[in-house]
């Protein structure tokens, strides 16, 4: 089970404090693996844990010199332990440590965001159930189509969401991996029992198989997903972006008292939050690229993947947590007009029911192709000439007496695009959606 974190600052994990920290704290357990194994002395270990210590600062000076971080750190460190420091790192290689500790922080950063999934998803569950009944014309390819509710486009919002956290949470276990098996993986210098000593101690799985390297495959699921995820929520913002156009103006972000939308314009009101979320979700997908193209490496290891990583690590997982939050702040606080969206329902004068009339037809024995043209002659006028499309279709003598009046009537009738929306909801939010 993955562990929720909800106090913890994603910021904080990527410290170089953290990071040494965990470092530490896998030397240490490794250095107990190997006492309980014979092969170093426990009040050797003993002493260790109680002396070992590190200052960034001093890190980086060495380092100034090594050109070497793990060098660099484990140099501070035996400054605090003295002559026992020659027992940590027994057997070890940097990736060792570097690998095994950055499952941890992966898997810390992961937990953060899974609990934003979940911030996320109720905001949009509120929404959707609070708007579950009210009409708005769905679009496709940007024209009116037929009618739907604004609570079934959030529906499908939270379906999607559900299926990222599901997908991020799979990605997470895959990346929860350590390695303790040497340079070229073979536990030459060290045992197997030791690598599973430590990664029990972290909550990690050891890896089955590895080089130098945890292979990159597993970050490229996790960093993948994030992109996935992002992309999802990139596709949520457009369509508030869309929904806000002035010519559209069904549903808006919260304008904050004070807010400034133009240093020019005093009259503008942005959709700033979700232009921002479009633009960073580009980002996280482009640090995705480089997480795939870190799984090809040389041999059993060269060092190409190593600057990436220390970009796109903290970059991607502190953005998606960002992001995951400041669009559940948009989704709370999203502005709706339900009067708005049934003025623009009834824009093209009717013309949304034409399928229903096309089907009709087509159930009453025409043909579908004359049913076709039969009813996209009306819908011409409508477009060319502004004429009401329900009013020409009950002068057209040939459809009534195919339909009746009755049957018209019914047709233009717009719950009749409701009658299965509780059903989806059912579907959707139901224990085994």
């Amino acid at each position: 089970m993955i562990k929720r974190y909800t106090r913890k600052v994603m910021g904080d994990i990527w410290t170089d404090e953290n990071r040494y920290k965990t470092w530490l704290k896998v030397e240490i357990l490794a250095c107990e693996a190997m006492a309980e194994a014979g092969r170093i002395p426990k009040t050797a270990v003993a002493a260790i844990k109680t002396k070992a210590d590190f200052k960034v600062d001093r890190i980086n000076e060495i380092e100034e010199i090594t050109r070497h971080d793990i060098i660099a750190f484990l140099t501070n460190v035996a400054e605090y332990v003295g002559p026992d420091s020659r027992y940590i790192h027994l057997g070890l290689t940097s990736s060792d440590i570097l690998d095994t500790s950055m499952a941890c922080l992966l898997k810390e950063a992961g937990g953060i965001i899974l609990s934003g999934c979940d911030n996320l998803m109720d905001a949009i569950k509120e929404k959707a159930f609070k708007y579950k009944d009210t009409l708005m014309i769905g679009r496709s390819h940007g024209i009116h189509a037929e009618p739907i509710t604004f609570g079934l486009k959030l529906s499908v919002w939270y379906d999607e969401m559900r299926r990222n956290k599901k997908r991020f949470e799979s990605a997470v276990e895959t990346v929860s991996y350590g390695k303790m098996s040497g340079a070229v993986g073979t536990f030459a210098n060290i045992s197997p029992a030791v690598e599973e000593y430590v990664c029990r101690g972290l909550g990690l799985k050891p890896a089955p198989a590895s080089t130098q390297i945890i292979q990159r495959d597993r970050y490229a699921e996790y960093f993948t997903s994030l992109a996935i995820m992002a992309s999802s929520i990139e596709k949520m913002a457009l369509e508030i972006r869309h929904l806000q156009r002035t010519e559209v103006l069904e549903a808006e972000e919260y304008f904050s008292k004070g807010q400034k939308g133009s240093s020019s314009m005093p009259h503008k009101r942005n959709p700033v939050g979700s232009e921002n979320m479009c633009g960073l979700a580009r980002v996280i997908r482009s640090n995705a690229m480089a997480a795939l193209e870190n799984i090809p490496l040389w041999h059993e290891r060269d060092i190409s993947h190593s600057s990436v990583e220390r970009i796109i690590a903290p970059d991607s997982t502190i953005l998606m947590d960002y992001m995951l939050n400041r669009f559940a702040g948009i989704i709370k606080n999203l502005v709706v007009y339900p009067e708005r969206m049934a003025e623009n329902l009834n824009k093209l004068k009717g013309l949304i029911f034409s399928q229903q009339i096309l089907l009709a037809l087509a159930e009453s024995g025409v043909t579908r192709e004359d049913a076709y043209q039969m009813v996209q002659t009306h819908a011409m006028k409508v477009w060319d000439e502004n004429k009401d499309f329900k009013a020409l279709i009950t002068e057209d003598k040939k459809i009534c007496s195919l339909l009746g009046k009755e049957k018209i009537e019914e047709i233009f009738d717009v719950t009749y695009h409701l009658k299965y929306i509780s059903a989806i909801f059912d579907r959707v939010f139901s224990s085994k959606g």
